[in-house]
Formats: C-alpha cells, sequence, structure tokens
C-alpha cells in the first residue's frame, strides 16, 4: 500500500468539528484547491455504523479497526498504512476494540 500522508500543503481547515455518537467520533474537514475535501479524524473504542453518499477511502493512520462493509457479512481488520474503500450511497460499520484508531476520509468521485 501507498504510505500515508503526513501533511497536507495549501488546505483550508474547517475548525467546527464533525462530531458523531456522543463524541466517540470526531472529524475535521479539509478543504482542497481543486474542489476535493477530506476528513481527519479520531474513533474511540466502540462500534459505529456509517453511511454514505459519495464514494469514500478511509486510510488508517495509526491504530486498527475492523469493518464490515454493508451487504456483506465479512469483517476485515484494518492497520496504519492500510485503507479501504465503500461505495457511494452504501455504508460501513467500523469497529475499534482499544487505543484511538486516526484515519484520513477521502471523498471520491462517483
Amino acid at each position: 500500500m501507498a504510505s500515508l500522508p503526513t501533511q497536507f500543503a495549501g488546505v483550508t481547515v474547517v475548525t467546527k468539528a464533525n462530531v458523531y455518537f456522543d463524541g466517540k467520533v470526531v472529524s475535521h474537514s479539509v478543504l482542497f484547491a481543486d474542489g476535493s475535501k477530506k476528513t481527519l479524524g479520531l474513533i474511540y473504542p466502540g462500534s459505529y455504523h456509517f453511511g454514505t453518499g459519495a464514494p469514500e477511502r478511509m486510510e488508517i493512520v495509526a491504530s486498527s479497526c475492523n469493518v464490515t462493509l454493508d451487504g456483506q457479512t465479512a469483517v476485515k481488520t484494518y492497520g496504519a498504512g492500510e485503507y479501504f474503500d465503500v461505495a457511494g450511497n452504501s455504508g460501513f460499520t467500523i469497529e475499534v476494540a482499544a487505543g484511538l484508531c486516526e484515519y484520513i476520509c477521502s471523498f471520491l468521485p462517483a
């Protein structure tokens, strides 16, 4: 897998956090000059389901998580430096067993 970025240059960061599940998942939006968007976030231990509008790529920066994509029964584990893609108008369940899972979510072209 490709190495993950350690920083983004020339971006706008939205200071208001996206807070989900009573603060157990928190992210900030990063807006790029070309109109693309990513979020950078933390997931505390627990199990959470997210729906998607647009296709997404979830890159794990630190720790690990177990993921089940909507419509599938297989649970796959992803660690730091790995990623998974989620189709648009779909969803996934992500579970973090311990620690903080850090991620970059990229919103992909449809």
